[in-house]
């Protein structure tokens, strides 16, 4: 369903009320004429109007006409036809004001007793006072009736009702009853997957109170993915593994995700009509893992070229996807151009005013996927070209939601930084949006004020850490999304602000004039910390902030399927700690083993004290010189943001709860990850005291210290291999199983493989500067490509103390850079399955490293 950016939802009052109900037959009739003319007023007044009503009112005019080629009901929908109806939300009038008053003037009487008297909504937006008098007039309505974004849960004694007006509402009803009154948990297959062993057998469901539950969402819109969120997760899914992401997001309320797929099979086919041949386009799109960064401009010819097959899958799941996603009520968001093209475009039209931008990351500036090209957004190839792709988007698809995604220079630097620039091409983007869909809105992460009012949403991207909507005073009247990013290219890490989550969007929708339409998770990769996204999914419903404490000493029983007092006191703990990141900063993970520092060792501070609060001992002279030496770009600190003791406290608990919890896969998984995420944190001390020894001149003490750390690595290995939620197997597998050939099956491994570990590109002696963005705790790439890697800088650390040389920092990136290039290339097979028992192994490295952890003075047996 398309809805304009900027409206205000207002159902009608007398009709909804049992004031109304009670008037008399001469009373009602005036009541029905003051809301027609009301209606009518604003539609004639008002720059953005439009009519929203339910699917009985279509069907009475339906009937009532006769025909489904009636004028009257071109004005709802184009292709409109009553069997269209049965899962999608209440139909709408164009968003003009001239086609909503024409429509309410051509209502017989009838029809208009029918219309006010079913659903109604009217929006718009005025420069006047008229919007805050109509939401004065009509405030807090909301008592009775059905509206398109709610969901109706009742029972009886036989049965179990679900309510709603789309296959997303009745969906998240479900969802909401198995949560609530069955104690039952959903998340991602490979975060433990679904927990309904607390779900009793059919006739014996918890009942509902008699008069039923009604939940409403708030605000309309519940957006879904980030643009990259297709190359760092979803980028090797077929049919299968997208079946179920769309499952999951109706289950969680998402009715507005991003479709990203299959563009390129797009551009090819409209770059044909400008002469631009297939072979042309071998170096313009990037390979499959680097898409999103093709897409965005940033990048081209990375990984590539793209094989016909690719094209022509991607095309063949688009197709799909987006039949599923509007089988089930959602507006999937179609992306745009932006103006970025291929070179070969400069020769065949040498007029057009195409520019070069500058580097994106590229180590020296290679052409061969650096720098790439911008169509000038005043030249009239521009909006040629941006309204072919909306047009082929239509015709290969055959419809559209009407909202469309695209970002300028998103992490690219504008060729000419004015605002009048950029304001011109934000004008020439929409201009071509509207070309191809005149009732195109664009969906960006920016606020430009030269798109046309009420045709434009913002995402306000990272606001559970910096909201924007505060400091622009609302974007300065244009509707945004309140959305949370969360995780960066799909890092594994425990992480969150859950207070932040269950408040902020609250805290925006009820501010004074807030333009909120909507929430959102942004997540660069998914299928991590299931219990963030669990209470942000939940945003989407609430009214007023979430009581975080109450919620999370619910969360373990839901999770795991039974109460363990043990379970709830270390939530709690989790809560306060890992899922309480207060200090503004974003969690980008480079603990040491997954960003290991490419910097001359004795170059890196040592802190006085440990963010777990433990004081460690080291000379003054070692912290002096230490202090004025440090190399921030060089070494990225790992963030700590908690106590490490309190989260070992946790995993305590959590292990002491093992036997009660052994079946639950969703412990299981919990379980890992937290062992995981405490042996990490211990890994990064660990490596600050290989630097300590190697900074005292101590070769022995860097010996048994970094032997203790890679020893570690092979156990964390050990651990993750325990759960199929942490292997690396399956990232390479699916990528090979979408080739043809062998030669493809080559190419999509590398491009898989590259992704998490360089990046970018190289030269012998210098790495990629995006090296180790991707990185995973996952087993195989732990122990086959981190632990190596760790095993080259000791040696070269060891060897220089035994020859009193410096650190070799040339020789080292060089032995590091070649293991990587070679790694990238490899076939090697890891497993698809987990192995080994997570639960003994949690024990086991537990009692190995953590246990007397928390005072690292057990490390001086070692000196």
């Amino acid at each position: 369903m398309h809805l304009p950016a900027g409206t205000i939802y207002l159902p009608n009052p007398h009709l909804l009320s049992s004031q109304y109900t009670e008037k008399t037959g001469e009373e009602r009739k005036r009541i029905l004429a003051f809301q027609f003319s009301s209606l009518k007023k604003a539609c004639m007044e008002s720059p953005l109007c439009l009519l929203a009503f339910g699917r009985q009112f279509v069907l009475h005019l339906h009937s009532s006409l006769g025909s489904s080629s009636h004028p009257l009901l071109k004005f709802i929908s184009p292709s409109f036809h009553p069997s269209n109806l049965s899962f999608h939300p209440p139909w709408i009038l164009p968003p003009f004001s001239s086609s909503s008053a024409a429509f309410l003037q051509l209502l017989s009487p009838p029809s208009r007793l029918k219309l006010l008297s079913s659903l109604v909504f009217l929006t718009f937006r005025t420069e006047s006072d008229l919007l805050r008098q109509f939401k004065k007039m009509l405030h807090g309505v909301y008592s009775a009736g059905f509206f398109p974004h709610t969901f109706r849960v009742s029972s009886s004694i036989s049965s179990l009702r679900i309510g709603g007006v789309s296959g997303v509402e009745l969906s998240a009803g479900l969802h909401w009853y198995f949560k609530y009154w069955c104690g039952a948990h959903i998340s991602w297959d490979k975060t433990g997957g679904v927990q309904l062993s607390s779900v009793p057998k059919p006739g014996s469901l918890p009942p509902v109170q008699a008069a039923g539950v009604l939940i409403q969402r708030p605000i309309p819109w519940n957006y879904y993915q980030n643009a990259v969120t297709s190359s760092y997760s979803s980028v090797w899914w077929d049919w299968k593994r997208w079946e179920k992401e769309i499952y999951w997001m109706a289950l969680q309320g998402i009715n507005l995700p991003l479709a990203f797929n299959a563009q390129e099979a797009i551009w090819q086919k409209v770059f044909q009509m400008f002469n631009v041949s297939c072979s042309d386009l071998n170096d313009f799109f990037g390979g499959p893992a680097f898409l999103a960064w093709s897409r965005m401009g940033n990048l081209h010819g990375w990984g590539g070229p793209l094989p016909q097959s690719w094209f022509d899958q991607q095309l063949i799941l688009q197709k799909k996807i987006l039949a599923r996603m509007y089988e089930l009520g959602m507006s999937p968001v179609l992306p745009a151009f932006s103006g970025n093209v291929p070179g070969i475009l400069k020769s065949i039209f040498p007029l057009a005013k195409i520019t070069r931008l500058g580097n994106w990351f590229s180590v020296e500036n290679d052409p061969r996927w650096c720098c790439t090209y911008l169509l000038d957004a005043t030249d009239p190839l521009f909006i040629e070209l941006g309204k072919a792709f909306i047009e082929q988007q239509l015709k290969e698809y055959g419809r559209s939601a009407h909202i469309y995604n695209c970002d300028t220079f998103d992490e690219n630097t504008p060729p000419i930084d004015e605002p009048e620039y950029i304001s011109s091409l934000g004008a020439a983007i929409y201009k071509a949006m509207w070309s191809g869909d005149n009732d195109a809105v664009w969906l960006m992460q920016a606020l430009l004020h030269s798109v046309p009012l009420g045709r434009l949403v913002v995402l306000d991207l990272f606001a559970e850490v910096k909201p924007i909507w505060i400091s622009s005073e609302q974007f300065y009247g244009v509707p945004y999304i309140w959305c949370m990013l969360h995780n960066f290219a799909g890092n594994i890490e425990m992480y969150g602000i859950l207070d932040a989550i269950a408040s902020g969007p609250i805290d925006a929708r009820k501010s004074e004039n807030s333009t909120m339409v909507g929430v959102g998770m942004c997540m660069e990769g998914v299928e991590q910390n299931p219990v963030v996204y669990d209470l942000m999914s939940e945003m989407a419903f609430h009214h007023d902030k979430v009581d975080v404490k109450m919620w999370i000493d619910l969360y373990p029983s839901r999770r795991y399927g039974r109460f363990v007092p043990a379970m709830q006191d270390a939530w709690n703990i989790l809560y306060r700690t890992v899922y309480n990141c207060t200090d503004g900063s974003y969690d980008k993970n480079r603990d040491t083993i997954v960003a290991f520092p490419d910097v001359d060792p004795s170059l890196i501070s040592i802190s006085k004290r440990s963010p777990s609060g433990i004081h460690q001992h080291y000379s003054e002279e070692v912290l002096r010189r230490a202090s004025l030496k440090e190399i921030a770009n060089s070494f990225d600190r790992p963030h700590l943001w908690y106590s490490t003791s309190d989260v070992l406290r946790a995993l305590k608990l959590f292990l002491e709860s093992a036997n009660e919890l052994s079946e639950s896969h969703t412990f299981r998984y919990d379980l890992v990850d937290l062992t995981r995420q405490a042996l990490a944190k211990y890994a990064n001390q660990v490596f600050l005291k290989v630097v300590e020894a190697y900074q005292k001149n101590n070769a022995h003490g860097v010996i048994i210290y970094s032997q203790h750390y890679l020893d570690l690595i092979r156990d964390m290995d050990m651990l993750l291999a325990c759960h199929d939620g942490f292997l690396l197997g399956p990232w390479l597998e699916s990528a090979k199983q979408l080739a043809e050939d062998s030669e493809q099956e080559k190419q999509f491994e590398w491009n898989a493989r590259t992704q998490v570990t360089m990046w970018f590109d190289n030269t012998e002696v210098e790495a990629s500067l995006l090296r180790d963005y991707g990185n995973k705790y996952w087993s195989g790439l732990v122990n086959d490509y981190y632990g190596p890697r760790a095993a080259i800088y000791f040696r070269y650390m060891v060897e220089g103390l035994e020859k009193g040389e410096a650190f070799p920092l040339e020789a080292w990136r060089r032995e590091w850079i070649m293991l990587t290039n070679k790694w990238q290339k490899s076939s090697k097979a890891f497993p698809v399955k987990a192995a080994g028992d997570a639960l003994s192994t949690s024990q086991l490295l537990y009692d190995k490293y953590l246990r007397n952890a928390a005072d690292m003075a057990h490390f001086a047996s070692f000196k």
